[in-house]
């Protein structure tokens, strides 16, 4: 998933380093997404829906993180973007509190507070959650079939080897493993951890994939399309230790009031996205080198979301 993180003091400033909307397009719905594979699928899905049922669209595919594509949408330069539930979070400096960590509460809570405040409307959330998560390695010696997480303090309780690749900021950030240590009632020791100094995901994937340096479970986000590829499997987090990030389209009030039809288009299609179906469409562009828009329209004539 792109970043996250969002500087709302930034948002002002960010807005004016933006191309201004071409007079133009202004009848035409302008779609982006943000810079990361995923963003890019469900961009261009998003394009596809709303281009089959004879709308002009625009497409600003990949513009750029969070910080860029949020001040777009709040400036008017963009129109429709897929965004991320947990996102609200930060969006509305209401980090810490449970809501967000409740996939049907943090929908409904981030949906009335952007409707209020910024006249955003939030359509229907895919069914998948794009949150941190530790994977492992499906053959893990002695671990539980359920593979969830409350499965793992026994498992280290009773010296089975455990190496987890993880990005500095996963083992430091509160949010991230301290919150799965803290839930569950475990501690990684040092020797237990191999800390990367990027964030690349596909480096702790592999890593526990290959066995790198005794590593066998990864840091990883939940619809990472290697985890599944890769012969690894992610660890249920039944106590919600972490934020839900549900991925659903966000479109300007006005936009979607003048294109009533928009919501209909879409609707079907996010929730179709099941966390299997997300994680094998963002492996067919991560690891088989597809185009992040043919993957979208193969899919979508495939599953029949198109008119």
């Amino acid at each position: 998933m792109a970043n996250r993180m969002v500087a709302a003091a930034l948002f002002g400033a960010l807005a004016l380093l933006l191309p201004q909307r071409p007079a133009a397009a202004t009848a035409a719905i302008v779609v982006a997404s943000k810079i990361d594979t995923e963003g890019a699928v469900l961009g261009n899905m998003i394009a596809d829906a709303l281009a089959a049922r004879g709308l002009t669209v625009v497409r600003r595919i990949s513009l750029g993180p969070t910080n860029i594509v949020r001040a777009a949408i709040l400036a008017g330069q963009i129109d429709l973007y897929p965004e991320y539930t947990g996102n609200g979070a930060i969006f509305f400096h209401r980090e810490g509190e449970a809501v967000w960590k409740n996939a049907a509460a943090g929908y409904a809570e981030v949906a009335a507070l952007d409707r209020a405040q910024n006249h955003l409307v939030w359509l229907t959330p895919a069914p998948a959650d794009n949150t941190w998560v530790i994977a492992v390695r499906k053959d893990l010696p002695g671990f539980a079939a359920k593979k969830c997480l409350d499965e793992l303090p026994a498992y280290l309780a009773a010296g089975h080897h455990f190496k987890l690749a993880a990005s500095a900021e996963f083992v430091e950030s509160p949010a991230a493993l301290p919150a799965f240590e803290r839930t569950y009632g475990f501690r990684l020791r040092a020797d237990q951890l191999l800390t990367l100094s990027g964030g690349n995901t596909a480096a702790t994937l592999r890593a526990a994939a290959e066995g790198i340096s005794g590593v066998n479970a990864a840091m990883a986000y939940g619809t990472d399309g290697a985890i599944a590829a890769l012969g690894l499997v992610t660890l249920c987090d039944d106590k919600g230790a972490q934020v839900v990030y549900q991925p659903a389209p966000v479109v300007r009030q006005a936009v979607l009031q003048a294109h009533p039809e928009i919501a209909a288009a879409l609707d079907p299609v996010f929730a179709s996205l099941t966390l299997t179906r997300l994680q094998k469409l963002n492996a067919r562009v991560a690891i088989e080198g597809e185009e992040p828009g043919a993957v979208a329209r193969t899919y979508l004539t495939a599953h029949h979301l198109l008119p």
